[in-house]
């Protein structure tokens, strides 16, 4: 969330980033609650001093008299602090200049990379050469698992574990420490996140306050709720491998064949807390997406990197950039990353501070950047690698991890 003090001083730009974003939220009525609330706050501690100095006196009639009246003004306070609460973590992040205003349309793409490959044969999408290769299987995957199921076998299963594991050798080289984090996260993991309100529809609940998360971004975040960190431990670095889980609520009819677009995938996903320097954080901004297109080069696909519009990115990023990879099948590029810098937005939900150099208590700036996930970058690796006769060519940099350089029709 933006600080209210933040807010009220720069009124203009918290309202250009809402009207960027086309959201609908009223921000006079929050600054009119925030005037209600401090004035509540003012005379109940007023009377809460009163009361104290009648308790002292012994004065009955008058501890009487102001304990009703703060009682009435205690539950006052309570529901506009509840409403103005509401409508605090409805602000969105406030957006950076590169950032291009509008919707998906005007998404700029910022640099291609890699050669699209030329095919002299008739090519074939991932579903046929699953079923030919024998390694995925749709149909008993929505058997047993419902819409958008899937199994994974064979070399299929042993390719899914063999990217990730590539992965997380590539981002632990860069000097970032490997987490298995919890998948079921309580309510403030969400909220803190981001996650809420924006995204419930997308979030599976279980029971009580329990949820099963879509990214390891909420627990990475949630890792350091509540905790003062000394400057000297910044920045943290982590990268996150874990189950994956989402409703797609919101994507009916859209990309429900094949594993583009599943209910449930794994992934390793990068995170860092730092300093409260924007110019900093743009530089680990920049890192992250070094790692994730490095990765990409040294599989050999194609990709292009697209800055995302103020409509097309989520409401709690600053900034994203989404790699698009290569897919043969779509005719076109997929994406298959998605890099974001958040500034302090998630950290103040969490109450994540560190103390600077000169003792100051800050707020850390937060990043999080998809270093690989599975499935969906199966997608590309099956369908540019193939072969004539179906099979399908394995990049150097994973033989190590599966054991074959060649997947062939069964």
């Amino acid at each position: 969330m933006l600080d209210i003090n933040f807010i009220r001083d720069n009124l203009d730009k918290v309202k250009q980033s809402i009207d960027a974003r086309a959201i609908d939220l009223d921000l006079e009525n929050l600054v009119k609650l925030d005037d209600e609330r401090k004035e509540l706050i003012t005379k109940v501690d007023e009377l809460r001093a009163k009361r104290n100095v009648a308790a002292k006196a012994r004065d009955k009639g008058e501890g009487g008299k102001v304990k009703s009246e703060l009682k009435s003004l205690e539950k006052q306070l309570g529901d506009v602090e509840r409403e103005w609460d509401k409508l605090m973590l409805q602000v969105p992040n406030i957006i950076l200049d590169e950032v291009p205003i509008g919707d998906v349309k005007v998404n700029k793409v910022i640099r291609k990379e890699g050669e699209i490959p030329k095919f002299s044969f008739k090519i074939k999408d991932h579903i046929e050469l699953g079923k030919l290769l024998d390694i995925i299987d749709f149909e008993r995957g929505v058997k047993v698992g419902g819409f958008r199921g899937y199994y994974l076998k064979n070399e299929g299963a042993r390719l899914h574990w063999a990217i990730l594991n590539f992965a997380l050798d590539y981002i632990t080289q860069k000097g970032f420490k490997l987490v298995v984090p919890p998948v079921i996260n309580r309510g403030f993991a969400l909220l803190g996140g981001g996650q809420f309100p924006w995204g419930e529809e997308d979030t599976y609940k279980l029971e009580d306050d329990e949820y099963l998360v879509g990214t390891s971004e909420i627990p990475l975040m949630a890792l350091h709720a509540d905790e003062t960190l000394d400057i000297k431990d910044l920045p943290k670095k982590y990268v996150a491998l874990s189950p994956c889980f989402r409703t797609e609520i919101g994507s009916y009819g859209k990309d429900t064949k094949g594993l583009y677009r599943v209910h449930e995938f794994v992934k390793a996903e990068q995170v860092i807390l730092c300093e409260a320097d924007e110019k900093e954080s743009l530089g680990y901004f920049e890192d992250l997406q070094d790692n994730a297109e490095g990765m990409l080069q040294e599989l050999g696909l194609p990709y292009q990197v697209v800055c995302l519009s103020s409509q097309d990115m989520g409401k709690k990023a600053a900034l994203t950039y989404d790699i698009e990879t290569w897919m043969p099948g779509r005719l076109g590029y997929g994406e298959t990353h998605s890099n974001s810098i958040v500034l302090d937005f998630q950290t103040r939900r969490l109450k994540i501070k560190y103390r600077d150099k000169d003792g100051q208590v800050r707020f850390c700036h937060a990043l999080n950047n998809t270093a690989i996930a599975s499935p969906r970058i199966l997608i590309p690796i099956l369908e540019n690698f193939q072969q004539e006769d179906g099979s399908v060519k394995i990049p150097e940099v994973l033989q190590k991890y599966t054991g074959f350089s060649e997947i062939k029709p069964k």
